[in-house]
């Protein structure tokens, strides 16, 4: 028996379906990945809380844990909160040493996976309104850190060139701008056939239900334009692939995140303030809050201090 791990940590979500679909992908991951014991935790939210999943693979003989961030990009969460929660882990349990991965990022894969969404969202709506005559909208999460918020951009421009959409707007769903909404309503200006929404999230939840709704309501405003609602990433095989490649990235010790421009060791403009700020969880007081009886993982709805919380 191996006494090396795998844990995979998520954000959490309100939304059963969210901790659901990202169940799925741990599964996955697992079937990928059979040399290794692999559980899940969540910071917030939903159950297993990370520390639960530490344990269980330390209770099982994993003396190294490899863990990844089971997020896009690395905001606060990736950066801050998952390793915190980490380090003082690893801390409390001498012996016991946790490597901790990079985010997904701007991955060739992953966009190989966005193109295959898109694509399977215009296969739907038809070919009538060719791709000059389309404009794709990318909706990122939304963080407090321009870094992450920048990587939207740069996935929605190497999807807009690389597919020949007539053009390309970036928004988020919250915590930044432009939100959904006001993007979609000046799109509309733009004199284009059709609008392809395509929210770059790895799960679904409480945000992306909210960006579909967005999409629905300009509809409706807007009856002379056509909107495509696209699926987001979800357990796409090359989603998969691209965590297998953390993982070994770990293994090998190429497991850098770009920090050039993290604003926490840089200073960024109009976050200047924020240079060596300490990494420190700010979910500690609320994990495993969102307790839903009738599901396995007791989730639901919880109290968070951010309106924007998936």
């Amino acid at each position: 028996m191996t006494d090396m791990a795998v844990m995979v940590c998520g954000h959490g979500s309100r939304d059963v379906d969210a901790i659901r679909e990202f169940e799925r992908v741990a599964a996955g991951l697992a079937e990928r990945l059979p040399e290794y014991p692999l559980t899940h935790g969540f910071l917030e939210f939903a159950r297993p809380i990370i520390r639960h999943g530490l344990d269980k693979l330390r209770e099982g003989g994993a003396t190294r844990i490899l863990a990844l961030p089971g997020m896009l990009f690395a905001a606060g969460h990736a950066k801050n909160d998952i390793p915190s929660v980490l380090n003082r882990y690893a801390a409390e349990h001498r012996g016991l040493r946790v490597d901790y991965g990079r985010e997904l990022a701007v991955d060739l894969k992953l966009l190989r996976a966005a193109r295959d969404r898109i694509e399977a969202a215009e296969a739907k709506a038809g070919d009538h309104i060719g791709r000059a005559d389309t404009c794709l909208v990318v909706v990122g999460r939304g963080a407090s850190d321009p870094d992450a918020n920048s990587n939207v951009a740069k996935v929605a421009r190497l999807l807009w060139e690389g597919m020949g959409f007539g053009w390309a707007e970036v928004c988020y769903s919250g915590v930044t701008f432009p939100r959904t909404d006001a993007a979609l309503e000046r799109v509309t200006k733009l004199g284009f056939g059709r609008i392809i929404v395509f929210p770059y999230f790895l799960f679904t939840g409480v945000l992306v239900k909210r960006i579909y709704r967005h999409t629905d309501e300009a509809a409706a405003r807007h009856p002379e334009v056509e909107f495509v609602n696209a699926g987001y990433l979800n357990d796409h095989p090359l989603v998969l692939d691209t965590f297998v490649e953390r993982v070994g990235e770990i293994l090998e010790g190429q497991n850098l995140m770009n920090c050039q421009l993290c604003k926490y060791r840089e200073q960024m403009i109009g976050f200047e303030d924020e240079v060596g700020a300490p990494q420190m969880s700010h979910h500690h007081h609320v994990e495993g809050i969102g307790a839903d009886h009738a599901h396995a993982h007791h989730h639901g709805d919880g109290h968070h201090h951010r309106s924007d919380a998936d």
